[in-house]
């Protein structure tokens, strides 16, 4: 009886097995966020005021609801469209202006919609060439770019033209430094929108690098600022333009021209301007202050020096409004944690103390007194919910580990927290602040349950200097013990990144799956030098970029090939961008390891690396000519053992070509085949439609060399 009810239960696990739907690569690399993205919230608000908070159905449909109370659809995006003649596609710029009217916009047209009538109107046309919008939502005013020159369109229907510069190398209102130090834009409003602060930056010294467009006939220059490392870099400044006046200002850095200016931010009583400056060798950074109204130096509020690097990544946040003091956050004492100065930049108190990682701020509720912010805990791979007051008292909100998403009530009464986990598709829920009367609003299933997709194991191993670190392993669905696999490395590995996180697919690409049903086991590991692990985890990289890394690389190569199930002889390895750096590190600089390798967007020389990245953590050339030339895969092309393909978009701004085109010649003077492949007018990744095809390239590449 028991051998036949295992034999019962055989059969309907087969016939289970077949019922389940073949993932396609199509599917794989197009539908992970679409298709097969759990169900979840869309577009969480908290309204100004109270505790009513609105979100949307489907993009088109807009439900408010009362923490504690029932949603009720307000409307959907057809009958916005109908009382305001417009043909918006969905609740696209969706704010909330106050409790009685929100914005939408589709980045050109901005309508302020009323709440209670659903009419509104046009509050701004900035036209179809317009870029980098900015609106204040509390004027309605909106700072945007053409071209190289800011302008603002004012609520009122005027047009003002901030800057008016003919020279197209000086750049107005645009994000400066190649985006590093956490810059992602170039306009910052006054909070009243008295003031509008924005970069400029003067690029007349940095190199022109040409790109190719071979869409035109005949085949077309287009010319980039490109500042290697080591070359001459941009200057870069802060205007400020007040709208009383009508006239701008420009501070007066106390730096050298080189340097940069970062994590910029106002004052609550709109008087000053607090902007950080770091020396082009990063290495020493000023908080400085300085009047809005005339641009003057007022003081240095303190300074923050290391021999490595200083990196500052988050404005100065001002807990209070009717206060200048403020919060920021260091990593000075080793882990990114929060500090509370005066307005003269005097240290009241270090408000937390974690050996771990803060993420960033979220808001101060409780009359100020009351900070929110992320940050992973304990654990390196989750993004959770903590409270600190101004006394230093820390409070962790999250109940539960993994990802969390989360937003505060106005009045720091609710909580909306969105989370998932290596096992939880997500969770959409709302609570009292004080964790008590959770109210599940979305319960996700498993979008994966009919595809046919093996399991996902995540671990740690001890790296060559007793660090621990994550590891992900993904099996086919059919994994056989007792059978040996081919194995695809997928690498990144350097800073700024962790591809192991505790979120559903945990950080793993859908295509993974496809692959390891191919009859692969697909390996990740985070090496020293990646994210969210503290200064001593990631600064052991600085001067010589790739080689901790390779080491932790090779030690999960060394952990692979002691499981009984790998096939130690066939293994490959992919990577794209500081992963393509890895991947053709690895393939020459460790020949034999791999059998073959799929490098992407590699960087290969870090001297053809743009200045803000690249010296950071390598120096000038000229200050660390070991490093750059140890490191340098031209210095290795005879190495080669295996099969190696180099693939790179003709486009690419960010890793550009002469990386790859230089190292196909290395390998052509040294009598070395391998592969190479670009793609036509791609920038530094291959998205849409073509990623299908790269994709299929880079794993057809690796299934037929990886024998």
């Amino acid at each position: 009886m028991k051998i036949y009810s295992l034999f019962i239960l055989f059969i309907l696990g087969s016939v289970a097995l077949a019922q389940k739907q073949e993932l396609t690569l199509e599917d794989a690399v197009l539908q992970q966020y679409r298709k097969f993205l759990p169900e979840q919230i869309t577009m969480f608000q908290w309204l100004p005021e109270g505790n009513e908070y609105s979100h949307l159905e489907g993009y088109r449909t807009l439900k408010i609801g009362q923490a504690g109370g029932e949603e009720q659809t307000w409307g959907t995006i057809d009958e916005v469209n109908k009382a305001l003649g417009s043909e918006l596609r969905w609740f696209s710029g969706m704010h909330w202006k106050d409790a009685k009217s929100f914005y939408l916009s589709d980045g050109q047209n901005y309508y302020l919609i009323d709440r209670a009538s659903k009419k509104g109107e046009l509050i701004s046309a900035i036209g179809d060439k317009a870029a980098n919008a900015d609106i204040h939502y509390k004027s309605g005013n909106v700072a945007y770019t053409r071209e190289n020159n800011l302008y603002i369109q004012t609520a009122d229907g005027r047009k003002i033209k901030v800057t008016s510069n003919d020279d197209p190398n000086i750049v107005s209102g645009q994000a400066i430094a190649r985006s590093e130090f956490g810059i992602t834009k170039g306009t910052f409003w006054s909070p009243n929108g008295n003031f509008l602060a924005f970069y400029q930056k003067d690029e007349s010294k940095v190199h022109d690098y040409p790109l190719l467009d071979n869409s035109a006939y005949p085949g077309s220059l287009r010319s980039i600022k490109y500042p290697m490392a080591g070359q001459s870099s941009e200057t870069s400044a802060v205007g400020i333009y007040n709208l009383a006046t009508g006239e701008t200002i420009y501070i007066k850095p106390q730096g050298e021209p080189e340097d940069y200016l970062t994590n910029l931010s106002w004052t609550p009583n709109e008087k000053y301007v607090i902007i950080a400056e770091v020396n082009r060798d990063q290495n020493h950074m000023r908080l400085q202050k300085y009047e809005a109204i005339s641009g003057m130096f007022k003081y240095t509020l303190f300074e923050e020096k290391n021999e490595k690097w200083v990196e500052p990544e988050h404005p100065a946040f001002f807990p209070k409004e009717d206060s200048e003091d403020f919060i920021w956050l260091s990593e000075k004492d080793g882990f990114m944690n929060l500090y509370f100065y005066t307005e003269g930049g005097k240290l009241k108190k270090q408000l937390t103390s974690n050996k771990f990682v803060t993420k960033g701020i979220l808001c101060a509720r409780n009359k100020g007194n009351d900070i929110y912010f992320t940050a992973t805990g304990p654990d390196a791979t989750n993004t959770l919910l903590y409270k600190v007051n101004l006394k230093g008292k820390q409070t962790l909100i999250s109940n539960e580990e993994g990802t969390h998403n989360t937003e505060i009530s106005a009045d720091g009464s609710f909580i909306f927290d969105q989370y998932s986990t290596h096992e939880i598709p997500n969770i959409s829920c709302l609570y009292k602040s004080n964790g008590k009367n959770k109210v599940v609003l979305i319960e996700a299933k498993n979008p994966y349950e009919n595809l046919q997709i093996g399991r996902t194991e995540i671990g740690s191993i001890e790296g060559p200097d007793g660090s621990k670190l994550h590891t992900r392993l993904i099996k086919p669905s059919d994994f056989d013990s007792t059978q040996k696999y081919p194995v695809l490395v997928y690498v990144y590995g350097g800073p700024h990144a962790q591809l192991i996180t505790n979120r559903w697919g945990s950080g793993a690409s859908l295509w993974m799956q496809w692959m390891a049903e191919q009859g692969y086991l697909v390996f990740t590991l985070d090496n020293r030098g990646s994210a969210e692990r503290g200064f001593e985890f990631e600064s052991q990289i600085h001067r010589q970029l790739g080689t901790v890394e390779m080491e932790d690389q090779l030690a999960g190569v060394d952990y692979l090939k002691s499981l009984e199930f790998v096939d130690g002889d066939r293994i490959a390895v992919h990577g794209w961008s500081f992963g393509g750096f890895m991947t053709t590190s690895l393939m020459l600089r460790q020949p034999g390891t791999f059998t073959c390798g799929v490098a992407g967007g590699p960087v290969i020389d870090w001297k053809y690396y743009e200045i803000m990245y690249g010296e950071r953590y390598m120096d000038r050339p000229e200050e660390n000519e070991e490093g750059y030339a140890a490191n340098s895969l031209l210095n290795y092309a005879d190495k080669l053992e295996g099969d190696l393909l180099l693939i790179h978009g003709t486009v690419d701004d960010v890793v550009v070509m002469q990386h790859s085109l230089d190292m196909v010649q290395k390998f052509v003077e040294a009598g070395v085949q391998m592969d190479f492949f670009p793609y036509p007018m791609h920038p530094h990744n291959v998205r849409g439609k073509d990623r299908v095809h790269l994709m299929r390239k880079v794993l057809d590449y690796v299934i037929e060399h990886n024998q």
